[in-house]
Order: structure tokens, then C-alpha cells, then sequence
């Protein structure tokens, strides 16, 4: 029997509260890196959802020392929040994008922090020579380690417009390499990205599934200022989801997702300064309410339909939606 607590898939939460025995909270940082799609290397424009925050737009500023970021962080968490460990989190851009004696540097400050339990860096598949997956496996001995890879879409058309700059194949690679260094892999997929319907999302999940990752993300489109997303947005070349529709969405991709991978997230926020759409992504909790409804309504659990697409199976869940 599946130690999920007291919902219906794998959260973040209860793997938590499992491995560590309590709640850990997690802390944003800004190591000051960049990104190979935007310094030129691949591309300058970045990815075509991506703010000038590079998906780090909630971390602290790359000015202070990363202790000094931790800091910063703890303290103005709010009162409600009485963990007492944390996971120390890379987010802003590419976070492997360094020299190994930098990344070390980094790494290890924040793996130094009393309070910190786990080390968690998202980067791009691209962006992880065989030394800096050699620097993480060996500090994974001293502290959990997680990456975090952005892989959004399994589908290449999909992944070329939203200039992702890596193939399918470099994603496979990176997961067998991390995985070969005993690293926990988590991955990014975006739900409702252009041109994808329900059953492109639902294959990316099947994909998944097959690949040795042990947790996912799951996070709504968000249409930003500033971006090339917003430029077709405004021209009128897609529709973001409504609520309904991405409530149905995710609980179709957790019934079908493998029981054992970790689901670290439901959906996401997106900056409230420079948010165009969808605007009802702003009440989080209500969302995350109406996923958890859902799925106790329709008698959803992670997994109950697992397989049931490859063996040509029944869905009554979301197939049709198209986005």
C-alpha cells in the first residue's frame, strides 16, 4: 500500500514528512548564472515563455552571498511556517552554467548552513558535463542532492517553438548520467503550452514514465510581460487554459502518472507584476482545492490509470480537451 498520507498521489509533502520525519520548507537562490539561451550559445532570446527573472524571479538578488540569501530568505517567511529545515534551491536560470570551482563554491556554502537538509539545483539537460555531475554525485554523499530539468514537452514540433534548444535524446542522457551518479531527478513539464492538446500532455506523462526519475513538477502556462509568449498571445495565436480545463488536465496526468514519482507540484505562480494571463492562476489555494475536489469526486489516485493508454485502455478523464 502506496504511504502517500492523506491524499490521493505522492506529494511533495508526504515524501517529506517520510524521509526526514518533518516539514522542510524551500529557499530560492540566485547563484548569478545565465543561460546558454540567451548568451548566444544556443540562443539570445531565451525560452519564448521565460521573464528576464529566468524562472528565478522569486529568488533572492545574486548581490548577496548565498548564506546571506538563506538568511534574507528564513526571515521573511511567514509566521505560519514553522519548519525548522530547508532545501536550499537554485532557481534563477541555468544553474549549472559555471565552472566547476564556481559551482563548488556555491554548492557547498549553502550545503554548509545548519538548517539547510537538501541541495536542489534546476539547469537545463544541456548544461551537465561529466564533471559537474561528478562534483554533484560526490555531494550527495554529504547531503541529499536534487536537479531539476526543465523538459516541459516530450514532443520536438512543441519544443522548437517554444525554443527549448536541446533534443529529446540530451534529456535521455543527462537523466542516465545523473541517475548513474545515485542523483534524483526531477522534471519540469508546462501544461498548456501551445499547439498541445490533452493527449500530447498525457503522452509526455506516458514518456515519463518510462524514464528513471524519481519526481515532477507540473505547472500551468503562464503568459508574462516582457516575453515573446505574450507578443503571440496578444496576436491571437493561442488560448491559455481555464481553470476547468487545467483542473481537469492535471488530474488526467495524475492518474496516469507512475505511482512512485514524487509530485512536487500542482500548478504554480506566476510574478503578480507582470502576470498577463491566466489571472485566475493568482488564488493558488483555490485551485489546488478544486484539483483535490476533483480528484475525490471521480475517485482519481495517482496511478489508476497507469499503463491504460499503451494497452489501448478506456480515458474518461480530460482525453478530449483540447487546449
Amino acid at each position: 500500500m502506496n504511504d502517500w498520507g492523506e491524499k490521493p498521489y505522492y506529494s511533495l509533502h508526504a515524501y517529506l514528512r517520510r524521509t526526514f520525519g518533518e516539514k522542510i520548507y524551500k529557499l530560492s537562490l540566485n547563484g548569478g548564472m545565465t543561460c546558454p539561451n540567451r548568451d548566444g550559445t544556443v540562443g539570445t532570446r531565451g525560452c519564448i515563455f521565460c521573464s528576464e527573472g529566468g524562472s528565478g524571479d522569486f529568488a533572492a538578488s545574486a548581490a548577496l552571498s548565498v548564506t546571506e540569501q538563506l538568511e534574507y530568505d528564513i526571515r521573511r517567511l511567514p509566521d505560519r511556517i514553522t519548519a525548522r529545515r530547508y532545501i536550499a534551491y537554485f532557481q534563477a536560470y541555468t544553474n549549472t552554467y559555471a565552472p566547476t570551482d564556481r559551482l563548488r563554491s556555491l554548492y557547498t556554502e549553502a550545503m554548509a548552513h545548519p538548517a539547510v537538509a537538501v541541495l536542489s539545483v534546476a539547469t537545463r539537460p544541456d548544461c551537465l558535463p561529466q564533471e559537474t555531475v561528478e562534483l554533484l554525485a560526490e555531494l550527495n554523499r554529504i547531503k541529499p542532492v536534487w536537479v531539476e530539468l526543465g523538459l516541459q514537452t516530450m514532443h520536438e514540433e512543441t519544443a522548437r517553438y517554444i525554443r527549448r534548444g536541446y533534443p529529446l535524446s540530451c534529456f535521455e542522457d543527462a537523466v542516465r548520467r545523473l541517475r548513474a551518479a545515485g542523483i534524483t531527478v526531477i522534471t519540469h513539464v508546462i501544461l498548456g503550452l501551445p499547439g498541445e492538446n490533452a493527449q500530447k500532455v498525457y503522452e509526455t506523462v506516458q514518456y515519463l514514465n518510462g524514464q528513471d526519475i524519481q519526481g515532477i513538477k507540473l505547472q500551468l502556462l503562464h503568459v508574462l510581460e516582457h516575453t515573446d509568449l505574450a507578443e503571440d498571445y496578444r496576436k491571437g495565436n493561442f488560448q491559455v487554459l481555464t481553470e476547468p480545463e487545467y483542473v481537469d488536465l492535471v488530474c488526467g496526468c495524475i492518474a496516469r502518472l507512475r505511482p512512485d514519482i514524487v509530485i512536487h507540484r500542482l500548478t504554480g505562480d506566476g510574478p503578480s507584476d507582470i502576470l498577463i494571463e491566466p489571472q485566475w492562476s493568482k488564488k493558488k489555494m483555490q485551485v489546488l482545492n478544486e484539483i483535490h475536489h476533483r480528484l475525490k469526486v471521480c475517485g482519481i489516485r495517482q496511478g489508476s490509470q497507469y499503463g491504460a493508454d499503451k494497452n489501448g485502455g478506456h480515458h474518461d478523464i480530460g482525453s478530449d480537451n483540447t487546449l
